[in-house]
């Protein structure tokens, strides 16, 4: 299997001089095709600067970043912006939905944003929503969902381009423990059967059963632990 999200000797330092703060120190990790991995570590660890840099959001101070198999570390800001619309799907701690679009159109942004659009759009978009439980959801707007909702919603825009990576920051952070876990199995279905790779911060003990690795962010490096499964 093939490493779809490589990160090499990554360090991040914020500031300069006396006021320097270190987020990370030299972290590698190489995710592959069909793995799903948990980031778990304590608050102020680096967890979200580490995710940040993982998917192009943030610039490491040194070292690479691969996705799926391309050197992004010295792109251009509007080829970076690609990547992200082509080959991340991002899920946040925050739903972050457009409180003045549906349900099914927070879907389809995604899809013009990357140029697609169409009946195959809509159609995928609405299957991703029944899975979800939010097939009588679609035409709402956020205001009108809880909050577990508009997280289900965020989970499946993440999943609308197909990309090769799927990044998550405390995905069932807002949901119930039966919702939580059908949301960690979907991205773990999705990860196994589409040859996806995944890694998701997370607090919530009762999903990390599902992940292939466990991995412990702590002052900025990373440990290895071993995996929780049965």
């Amino acid at each position: 299997m093939s490493d779809k999200l490589v990160l090499e000797k990554i360090h991040k330092v914020y500031g300069e001089g006396e006021t320097a703060v270190t987020a990370l120190h030299h972290v590698s990790l190489r995710v592959k095709e069909g793995e799903f991995v948990a980031v778990v570590g304590p608050s102020g660890s680096g967890k979200s600067t580490f995710l940040s840099i993982a998917g192009a959001l943030l610039s490491p101070s040194s070292g690479n970043i691969l996705i799926d198999n391309e050197d992004i570390t010295n792109l251009s800001p509007k080829e970076l912006n690609d990547v992200r619309v082509h080959k991340v799907g991002f899920v946040f701690q925050t739903s972050n939905l457009v409180p003045y679009l549906s349900v099914v159109d927070q879907l389809l942004l995604v899809t013009r944003l990357a140029g697609k659009s169409g009946k195959q759009a809509e159609a995928k978009a609405k299957e991703l929503l029944e899975r979800l439980g939010l097939g009588h959801r679609m035409d709402h707007y956020p205001e009108k969902l809880s909050g577990g909702e508009r997280q289900r919603v965020a989970i499946a825009r993440a999943f609308m381009n197909d990309p090769e990576i799927i990044l998550a920051d405390e995905p069932t952070a807002s949901l119930d423990s039966k919702r939580g876990r059908d949301v960690a199995e979907m991205l773990a279905h999705e990860v196994k059967t589409r040859g996806k790779a995944a890694v998701m911060v997370t607090h919530d003990e009762r999903v990390l059963d599902l992940c292939d690795r466990i991995v412990m962010i702590k002052d900025g490096t990373l440990y290895e632990q071993a995996p929780q499964k049965g």
